[in-house]
């Protein structure tokens, strides 16, 4: 068999063209990517979008959060408006939170210095996700805005001493684009501009009454955590509520996250619960003390406050969710672990 011919050798200056075109059209991809973000964003430090159309002459009209639960008669009502106030009201008028593919591919991105530099020279761009905790966001604004500890310490404090007062949970869920050369306080203000229109404007006298907004944002908190979607938040919810309106310990493990995370010789911040942890003493310890813990575990989207007030009306005492994020709920104790056996071959 006579040997295969050799393909002729390219000239090395057609590779070092294709190269050259390779990575113009990569920068053109990134910085392409990165004017898309910054035109949907429209959020600046010193200038906000408006978040409305009305004229500058118009009042904007703020629609308050329907509710569905009624804490002193102990009882969830069905409330027809929730789908429509979430699917409407909400898409047009609050800020947005950060599900989007864009914005997943912006915060990957903006953890990367010559992203930010090539975005713009004088803008830095960061995510807040719904479901962290005030440490988490912090680290990650800190970094990218290249903050010492000094400025670091002074953005929590300012965060969290700006009404409401909650040492954690008040870090809104969302896409900013900022100076680079922003302070803590402005970083601060900036947030909390945004969390008073998604839900501290929406929050009225009557809402007060019934749910008072430190309850409500510690059970967003918790739907944070343990829920998957907004539909799956008020089906959480309404197991939360059921639990409370019999004085049931909530038993989450979330909430033992959250005590063992606050732990600085943790590694993490959302560590796996070992069996142990369901007798640790800690006042957010769910499953050896009744009611709410004492404040929020995480920062909340507008999405989650509503699914705290408007839970689905069920029978349900207890749940859990299975490898794929199917959601399983029980009335009794033999029934759920009768299902847990069913998914998983034994009790847990």
């Amino acid at each position: 068999m006579s040997p295969r011919r050799a393909k002729p050798k390219k000239p090395a200056f057609t590779w070092i063209i294709r190269s050259v075109y390779a990575s113009v059209l990569t920068l053109l991809i990134v910085a392409g990517l990165s004017l898309t973000v910054i035109l949907q964003t429209k959020e600046h430090v010193f200038e906000s979008a408006p978040l409305s159309t009305a004229s500058e002459n118009e009042a904007v009209q703020i629609e308050p959060f329907p509710i569905s639960v009624n804490p002193i008669a102990k009882r969830i009502e069905a409330n027809t408006t929730v789908d429509q106030y979430y699917t409407d009201t909400l898409a047009l008028s609050a800020p947005p939170t950060t599900n989007s593919w864009l914005a997943r591919l912006t915060a990957k991105l903006a953890t990367r210095r010559w992203y930010q530099q090539l975005a713009s020279p004088v803008s830095r761009i960061f995510v807040i996700w719904p479901g962290e905790r005030k440490e988490e966001v912090t680290k990650h604004v800190a970094g990218i805005l290249g903050w010492n500890a000094t400025e670091t310490a002074a953005f929590v404090t300012a965060v969290t001493e700006l009404p409401p007062t909650f040492p954690d949970g008040t870090f809104y869920p969302g896409q900013y684009v900022t100076h680079r050369k922003a302070t803590p306080e402005e970083i601060a203000t900036l947030i909390n501009e945004r969390f008073t229109t998604a839900i501290t404007d929406r929050y009225n006298d009557e809402l007060e009454a019934i749910v008072p907004l430190e309850d409500a944002i510690i059970i967003a908190s918790l739907l944070e955590r343990e829920a998957s979607d907004f539909e799956n938040m008020r089906e959480v919810a309404g197991v939360i509520w059921n639990r409370q309106f019999i004085d049931m310990p909530l038993q989450l493990d979330a909430t033992l996250q959250y005590a063992r995370g606050s732990n600085p010789a943790e590694p993490a911040w959302w560590p796996a619960i070992r069996p142990s942890d369901k007798y640790v003493d800690s006042p957010y310890n769910t499953y050896t003390h009744t009611g709410l813990p004492p404040t929020p575990i995480a920062n909340v989207s507008v999405e989650a406050v509503l699914a705290a007030l408007n839970p689905i009306a069920t029978d349900c005492l207890f749940y859990f969710h299975d490898s794929k994020r199917n959601y399983y709920c029980s009335a009794t104790y033999e029934e759920h672990v009768a299902k847990l056996k069913q998914i998983y071959g034994q009790g847990r």
